[in-house]
């Protein structure tokens, strides 16, 4: 059957195993367990809790405490032959993270589409994050915040490393469930049309998606959960905390490790002679960017993403400083703020799921739902700023931002994912989900620099939401009026097409993309 002019099906260029059910379900395990808890949230906790109390009031002087009844409310540590905020301290740790997360995604971000190296990349970093959350079992006292920054900042990348690595397995996992198989069988037969085919193979993409978040959310609620059979009985010892890090690690290896036991083989292309696994990647992310012009949505997304990804972050950031200094670094609260996020979380992301499958919405129109409240976030920080009755500085206000965080924010890691994988060119997963994690979470290095430097000259956290307000208000805008994921979609696997000998020699072509008309009309 000839493809409409208009329409583009993603060519299959290798034969790849069907994906088992008990293969899908451990791709589900693993994202129950990378839940963030650990290394995310209660990592980041325990470091700036650590930092807090090895500090002192600058308004006092060295020896004062910043905890003390008359405490000015700032807190600083030596820093560079001067001090520096706490609240700074954590944020020049995220921007180092994200910096380094940069490194990783560009280096061997690509490299992972050769071979079997990616199968190996992401069992390599899981286990690093592993031992770094294991590892917090040492850090029991205040001097020890040194440590504690640097533990927090291993997990915190190599986790964020995980979440790239294994949302650039799922495109491929979508193209070979049966379902996907049938519908491509039936639109290769005449059985169906490309129309329909285009419509039901972005609902596959966006079930697993979406379930794999489900999962994750899931595994958000088991880990509060079994924490609470700790932070409850031993609340007055003084190691409680580390207890709950070896808690919420252990129960994430015993989820993850089945993925890299069921993981069936699906290599891509062997690594071209006279290539190194630690520069073909420089290579090819140039070659892809030279492409831009031939993948102008793939690569607005990927621009307008970088920026929205860095607001959401970096405002996540801040308000969870601002949380820890009202809770006085809870465990315990963090936990129960953290059950309310997970469960409203579980419920909008099957929610949407429902509501998009129900009336068949684009991925593109439940992505822009949701960032208008990656808007809201930060304007509701901002207003903080000229008053203390709302803002971010009452308990309340944290118990709602979760609620209202888990309600939308789920969704928004769901749909982001996915609005990826349907504007990345087949066969060229991790070359460009590398781009997409260098947008999401390496994008984060401008956020927190900027941040920490507005709290250092104004020794006000809340001065820092305008520049995040006014971040995701511009990025939101781009990929609302400047992404057509239809007309994307179609470009990039007209794009794969044109590097078909890709799938075969790992070498991306030099010059010339055909345009997705043309593709339809030589079919």
């Amino acid at each position: 059957m000839g493809l409409s002019p208009d329409i583009a099906v993603a060519p299959i260029a290798r034969e790849e195993p069907v994906v088992t059910r008990k293969e899908l379900w451990s791709y589900y395990l693993y994202y129950n367990g990378d839940n963030g808890v650990g290394p995310n949230n209660y990592s980041m906790t325990l470091f700036q809790s650590l930092a807090n109390a090895a500090g002192y009031d600058p308004v006092k002087g060295p020896g004062s405490s910043c905890t003390a009844d008359d405490a000015s409310g700032q807190c600083v540590l030596p820093w560079g032959g001067g001090t520096k905020a706490v609240s700074s301290i954590v944020l020049v740790a995220n921007g180092v993270s994200f910096a380094v997360m940069t490194m990783i995604f560009t280096t061997i971000g690509s490299a992972a589409d050769y071979g079997t190296f990616g199968r190996w990349l992401l069992f390599v970093i899981t286990v690093i994050c592993w031992a770094a959350q294991f590892a917090s079992m040492s850090l029991t006292s205040p001097d020890r915040w040194g440590v504690a920054m640097a533990l927090y900042m291993i997990g915190f990348i190599t986790y964020g490393a995980t979440l790239v690595f294994y949302a650039a397995l799922f495109p491929r996992l979508a193209r070979n469930t049966p379902h996907a198989r049938e519908l491509r069988e039936k639109v290769d037969n005449g059985e169906i049309s490309p129309e329909v085919y285009e419509v039901e193979e972005s609902l596959e993409k966006n079930r697993i998606s979406n379930i794999s978040t489900t999962h994750s959310n899931i595994g958000y609620i088991v880990t509060l959960a079994l924490n609470l059979s700790i932070l409850l009985p031993k609340a007055k010892d003084p190691k409680v905390d580390n207890y709950v890090l070896v808690l919420t690690n252990g129960y994430w290896v015993l989820t993850g490790i089945w993925w890299f036991i069921f993981q069936q083989p699906r290599p891509g292309p062997p690594l071209p002679k006279g290539e190194h696994y630690f520069t073909v990647g420089w290579k090819q992310i140039w070659h892809a960017l030279k492409q831009y012009k031939k993948l102008p949505y793939t690569f607005t997304y990927l621009f307008a993403f970088f920026l929205l990804a860095d607001g959401l972050n970096t405002t996540g950031t801040l308000v969870s400083i601002c949380q820890n200094d009202e809770f006085q670094f809870s465990f315990l609260q963090n936990t129960y703020l953290g059950l309310a996020q997970a469960i409203t979380s579980t419920i909008s992301t099957l929610g949407f799921w429902y509501i998009q499958r129900y009336w068949k919405i684009s991925t593109k129109k439940m992505f822009v739902v949701t960032n208008v409240v990656t808007i809201f976030i930060p304007l509701w920080g901002m207003i903080g700023i000229w008053t203390k009755k709302f803002g971010f500085h009452n308990p309340w206000e944290f118990w709602a931002y979760n609620v209202v965080f888990g309600l939308f924010q789920a969704p928004y890691y769901a749909f982001s994912q996915t609005m990826m994988a349907e504007l990345t060119p087949p066969g060229f997963d991790n070359m460009f989900f590398g781009l997409f994690g260098l947008s999401n979470r390496a994008s984060s290095m401008i956020g927190p620099n900027v941040i920490q430097a507005i709290i250092d000259s104004s020794g006000d956290n809340w001065k820092g939401f305008p520049f995040l307000f006014a971040l995701c208000t511009a990025a939101s805008l781009v990929i609302w009026f400047g992404v057509d994921v239809v007309k994307g979609r179609r470009t990039a696997v007209a794009w794969a097409e044109q590097n078909r000998r890709y799938a075969n020699t790992g070498f991306v072509e030099e010059e010339g993309s055909v345009d997705t008309k043309e593709y339809g009309k030589t079919l």
